[in-house]
């Protein structure tokens, strides 16, 4: 597959009481083209820089960020990059700036002149893509948690990015705002082929990539599917990570005696093997 973002022996660091602390040093990453990657990690881990780094909003200390090819570090091609990768932050109050949601969607492609009509498609289509374009001469500041990030997220998509990296999008949500969110992002991946970043520490978000990677003082400690990463209960749990449910029973089975597979997810799944192997002893 094709490569739309990559990170070549990056290090960023700031300044720490006129000290300079690397958050990342020498971090190696790629991301291809229309996959859907979550990036997992506790406060502190590196994952919210790694996130500003991969649009140019950070740039590197030292290394390399590529957007399709072109390095962040070129003042002349900033319009281009934030035009392949959008971003969308975690208070949705803090992106949106204009009364009315469609005028609030229209700002980004403005600001790339686009014609008029051609302003007002992309307008419709992102909000149509988030399932708000009934809510399109609302005010912003009447829609619940949820409503406002769609708003936030067709923004972005009325750019008509390649990709979109989220950093924890769900943070400041109740469950069902939660939910509305990644049925969004999961529908923009698969149905448009939108490449997402979405980083999170919620593990059920994560059930739905196809590749999750798993950071720890800026460092990558574990890398690769959903059911792969779970697996390693023990890994997770010592960079305070919690693992899903469904894992975190049958992992437990495991300790009790019940020597019963952890490569499952799903509720239904997890129900299932449970059965089979109860009805594999005497009960």
């Amino acid at each position: 597959m094709d490569k739309i973002i990559e990170l070549k022996n990056v290090k960023f660091e700031y300044n720490d009481t006129d000290t300079l602390k690397a958050v990342v040093d020498g971090f190696n990453l790629s991301i291809e083209r229309g996959s859907f990657t979550v990036i997992l990690g506790h406060n502190g881990s590196g994952k919210s820089t790694l996130a500003k780094l991969m649009n140019g909003l950070y740039k590197p200390s030292n290394g390399e960020v590529l957007v399709d090819g072109i390095s962040t570090l070129d003042e002349n091609s900033e319009i281009e990059i934030k035009r392949r990768v959008g971003m969308v932050f975690q208070n949705p109050d803090n992106q949106l700036i204009a009364s009315i949601v469609e005028e609030d969607v229209a700002f980004g492609p403005e600001n790339l002149g686009l014609s008029p009509d051609t302003i007002r498609a992309r307008v419709d289509d992102a909000l149509k893509a988030v399932d708000m374009y009934e809510f399109r001469r609302s005010t912003p500041h009447h829609l619940s948690g949820g409503q406002k990030q769609r708003v936030a997220i067709s923004g972005i998509i009325a750019m008509e990015p390649e990709c979109i990296v989220l950093d924890e999008p769900t943070a400041m949500l109740d469950p069902k705002g939660r939910a509305e969110i990644i049925n969004t992002i999961v529908s923009l991946n698969r149905e448009k082929g939108i490449t997402i970043v979405l980083i999170t520490h919620f593990m059920e978000e994560a059930e739905l990539a196809d590749r999750v990677i798993v950071l720890a003082n800026g460092k990558i400690i574990d890398d690769g599917t959903p059911k792969g990463i779970f697996k390693n209960v023990e890994t997770l749990k010592s960079v305070s990570l919690d693992v899903p449910q469904t894992t975190e029973l049958l992992y437990a089975l495991n300790i009790e005696g019940m020597p019963i597979s952890t490569d499952v997810i799903s509720v239904e799944e997890t129900a299932e093997l449970i059965y089979k192997e109860l009805n594999g002893r005497e009960v």
